[in-house]
């Protein structure tokens, strides 16, 4: 699972138009106005070409797609099938992806950044919202009514988009803020039975994310995953979730493998390296030495400097 940032859409989007990049990103994105930009679906996958797979990533923006068109759609523990037409509101928050389950796609999408809602006039903020809270329910089935109602709105982002109004930034904000309120107001698409595929995939992000901090390499580095809720965040489930998926794969709970991890990380470092005590405290996320050395003991029943002699 990687980090995906607007930088990152822009460059699997532009192909060998990449070098031009830095050019779009100075020009359409401010640290007074974030970056907004809305794209056509139709017209974005040009020329009949069928509308690749996601990845399953975390994105580090805001997307809102409309889709018309049968899609899968797997985020956290769940797996949702948009049948005909619905709306997605990803978040930095849920590592998502979906799947095209017919050739013909359609709809519109805009992707923008924290910084681009932050300055609406309203003094909310955005991730307070229900819709963008890491248990949200965030893919839509939508009537043909409503499709209609949301499309209207993004053709007219589509078009403010190219004008020259002085305030359009100031009205796209009002229509993202139009298709949050909407969305909040819709009754989430019911689930598939896949609980089994949902618990093998948050075991394996689990993994990934766990080893991805280790070796630690320097003692500059810290580990920032450390506890049970850390990771929950970073899947985006519940805690109590992760640790039943955990517990029924593994027959641990998330600290006893999480700690575990930890301790076998400090008998590498004690074993491998010069660190001080307190270097190795510091990277594997200890605040103070005595805390690491009451941890190494209850894991090994010796003290730090002790194992290493």
């Amino acid at each position: 699972m990687e980090n995906v940032s607007i930088r990152d859409f822009y460059k699997s989007i532009m192909g060998d138009g990449a070098y031009q990049l830095d050019y779009f990103l100075e020009g359409s994105t401010s640290k007074d106005m974030g970056h907004f930009n809305v794209f056509d679906t139709a017209k974005f996958y040009f020329s009949g070409n069928k509308k690749p797979a996601m990845t399953y990533n975390r994105r580090l923006y805001y997307k809102i797609s409309l889709i018309k068109g049968k899609n899968l759609v797997e985020y956290a523990d769940k797996s949702v099938m948009i049948e005909k037409q619905g709306i997605l509101f990803a978040t930095p928050k849920i590592p998502y992806r979906y799947t095209p389950q017919a050739r013909e796609q359609s709809g519109f999408f805009c992707v923008f950044t924290k910084e681009f809602l932050s300055k609406s006039k309203t003094g909310f903020i955005l991730d307070d919202l229900p819709i963008y809270q890491p248990t949200s329910d965030f893919v839509y089935q939508l009537s043909d009514e409503q499709y209609h109602e949301m499309e209207v709105i993004f053709r007219k982002m589509d078009s403010e988009l190219s004008s020259d109004y002085a305030y359009k930034y100031d009205l796209l904000r009002t229509y993202v803020l139009e298709l949050i309120h909407t969305g909040q107001k819709l009754k989430p698409i019911e689930g598939l039975q896949t609980s089994s595929n949902a618990a093998g995939r948050i075991f394996s992000l689990f993994v990934e994310l766990l080893e991805r901090q280790y070796p630690v390499e320097s003692n500059s580095q810290v580990i920032q995953l450390k506890a049970p809720l850390d990771f929950a965040h970073a899947l985006g489930i519940h805690v109590n979730h992760l640790n039943k998926v955990l517990k029924e794969t593994t027959g641990r709970s998330t600290t006893e493998i999480i700690h575990g991890r930890i301790a076998e990380e400090a008998k590498i470092l004690l074993r491998q390296t010069q660190w001080n005590v307190s270097e190795i405290a510091y990277s594997l996320g200890f605040d103070e030495v005595a805390h690491f050395s009451n941890f190494f003991k209850k894991h090994t029943d010796m003290s730090p400097l002790k194992y290493r002699n």
